[in-house]
């Protein structure tokens, strides 16, 4: 119930401003003000550059958008090799076609983050259950809700998109390139994503790093895609102050899932010391 008030809180606060809407978020959050005029810490400057650049920044629209970022992918040359097959694209759920579909896929809506059903046989997949529920995140703004205002510029749409699963046929870990001013630096990993999902991150040469409390104490194996991936987030992350690219690796390829410009809402935790030394990678000027 808290949660709820919490965001119907925000929603209505960022409807009202923006701005308003971060402050608020930020506050419910870490119980403290959002510094706006002298950011320093990695959240406030990426809050600073969602409300002065992202918001009106036409790619970063199109690139939020799981549907519209496949073209920008091909314009910086990015090979159709790295990317999930798209099975189809629809203006809402009553379009799609369940009989040619294969038997595992996944659907995900285009305008928001965590819209998103993975089928993992279609023979018992409730098909009514599924339709009522994407259409009912097409109708959802979901940046209000969470203060992202550049998700309310994406046209909402359903993509489905090939089921990838590893050799052991559980989901993918999660490479996820935090890249500031077009230079990959750190690197999220996401393990165990179907039921106890944990994270940590590496640098560049697959050293573990201290970011934040209560991180996988794995050892995961570094991809053999690594270099591709480093690749080709440097060709995605030329044009924005900030972007994380995010990866899965396919039978040794390097596979591009989404451009992610606010992380977590722009509400990760992390430590104290780590916050300030992310802040410091990311040259607002």
């Amino acid at each position: 119930m808290v949660k709820l008030i919490g965001k119907i809180l925000v929603s209505i606060c960022t409807h009202l401003s923006p701005t308003l809407g971060c402050k608020v978020i930020y506050f419910i959050k870490f119980r403290k003000r959002l510094n706006l005029k002298n950011p320093i810490y990695f959240n406030e400057k990426l809050m600073w550059l969602k409300l002065n650049n992202y918001n009106n920044n036409k790619i970063v629209w199109s690139c939020a958008d799981k549907y519209t970022v496949r073209k920008y992918y091909k314009e910086k040359g990015v090979s159709e090799d790295n990317l999930t097959k798209l099975l189809g694209v629809y203006n809402n759920a009553n379009e799609i076609d369940f009989s040619v579909l294969p038997k595992k896929f996944a659907l995900k809506c285009t305008h928001g983050m965590g819209f998103n059903i993975i089928c993992e046989d279609k023979d018992k997949l409730d098909k009514n259950k599924t339709i009522k529920q994407l259409n009912k995140w097409l109708k959802k703004k979901f940046g209000y809700d969470s203060a992202e205002t550049h998700y309310n510029k994406v046209t909402p749409r359903i993509i489905c998109e090939e089921f990838i699963e590893n050799e052991e046929n559980e989901f993918p870990i999660d490479y996820k390139i935090y890249c500031f001013n077009g230079n990959p630096s750190i690197i999220l990993v996401c393990t165990d994503r179907k039921e106890h999902y944990q994270t940590i991150f590496y640098d560049l040469n697959w050293n573990k790093l201290h970011l934040r409390n209560g991180e996988s104490k794995k050892e995961i194996e570094k991809p053999k895609s690594l270099q591709e991936m480093i690749s080709i987030s440097k060709k995605l992350s030329k044009e924005f102050p900030f972007v994380r690219v995010d990866f899965f690796e396919y039978k040794g390829k390097a596979i591009l899932g989404e451009l992610t410009f606010t992380p977590a809402a722009c509400l990760g935790k992390y430590t104290k010391e780590a916050s300030l030394e992310l802040g410091n990678m990311l040259d607002l000027k």
